[in-house]
């Protein structure tokens, strides 16, 4: 898949949910064992202009870098919603870390300022690349800094987006270093508890923060700062224990009155996104069903037309 191609399978599901065409499902999680460090996302939804209803089994498992494994592995299952026929299955791991990505370039192509030069970016798992490549691809940065907890693990992410983006990137030490002045700062970090990194001093006028780390680093003072908050979907937002904002909502610092709107609402062009340089802006996002199944669906037009892929025999 391009880079176009995945930007434009994943913003067609956003328009979708936008103008009131899908069905999306809270996601659920199951954690097996709390000695095991991880858990399962469980995601659902309905995509009416694709025909396709999908849901996504995808694990979570902090310690699974000491085994030679992704952190997430993932498959989505297709169906036909009028019958209940399955259509496909799909690896997802790499559909999660694409679709992960692409939400946040096109967050940021809505709500950060046109100009935007400078990227920081804390995290270094498989989304954290498609963040970088995604958003390169449509600002073309003149600084990308990157950090996260294990320098061995920043030093091969830097050498890796080297050699795909062709342009020098900056690893930090510190968290500081990477995100402050930033013009767009994307937080996707893998904290092990709440731990308040993220400085709300840290933020220049004029910036768009992304966060969307499972356990909050962000200071509780952030929200007061931002001129709008956007998320993905309002029933993620309400549901659930995890995510950057969980514990400025459950302290009242935030509500759905003081949301400025879903992003799909300002891809469907039925609220406005960034409306002036000056505003500070954050996009919070947990991730989409749609999204995945969005982007399956692509990926399965594009296995179909490639002849990639096999018939599985279903009784």
């Amino acid at each position: 898949m391009t880079d176009e191609e995945i930007l434009a399978a994943v913003e067609g599901g956003l328009r979708a949910q936008g103008l009131g065409q899908t069905v999306i499902e809270p996601r659920m999680h199951l954690t097996p064992d709390p000695a095991f460090r991880g858990h399962f996302n469980v995601l659902r939804g309905y995509v009416a202009p694709l025909a396709l209803a999908g849901v996504k089994i995808v694990g979570d498992y902090v310690d699974n870098w000491r085994k030679g494994l992704p952190s997430e592995m993932a498959l989505l299952n297709l169906f036909d919603p009028r019958t209940g026929m399955p259509v496909a299955i799909l690896d997802a791991t790499a559909i999660t870390e694409m679709r992960t990505g692409a939400l946040t370039a096109l967050g940021a192509r809505h709500l950060a300022r046109k100009d935007s030069k400078i990227l920081g970016h804390v995290g270094a798992r498989g989304t954290s690349y498609w963040n970088i490549r995604l958003l390169d691809h449509l600002f073309d940065f003149a600084e990308i800094r990157v950090h996260s907890r294990r320098k061995e693990s920043r030093e091969a992410f830097a050498q890796t987006l080297e050699r795909d983006l062709g342009k020098k990137i900056i690893v930090t030490e510190d968290w500081q270093s990477c995100l402050e002045g930033a013009d767009i700062m994307v937080e996707a970090s893998r904290l092990e508890r709440r731990d308040e990194i993220f400085k709300t001093a840290w933020i220049r006028k004029g910036a768009c923060v992304i966060p969307y780390g499972t356990v909050s680093a962000l200071e509780l003072s952030m929200t007061s700062i931002m001129d709008k908050v956007v998320i993905d979907d309002f029933s993620q937002f309400r549901a659930g224990k995890f995510g950057a904002l969980r514990p400025h909502i459950d302290a009242g610092l935030i509500s759905e009155a003081t949301v400025h709107g879903e992003l799909a609402e300002i891809v469907a062009g039925k609220k406005p996104g960034r409306e002036s340089d000056a505003e500070t802006i954050l996009f919070w996002h947990r991730g989409l069903s749609l999204s995945d199944i969005a982007l399956g669906a692509a990926m399965l037009d594009k296995a179909k037309a490639l002849g990639i892929g096999q018939t599985l025999t279903y009784a």
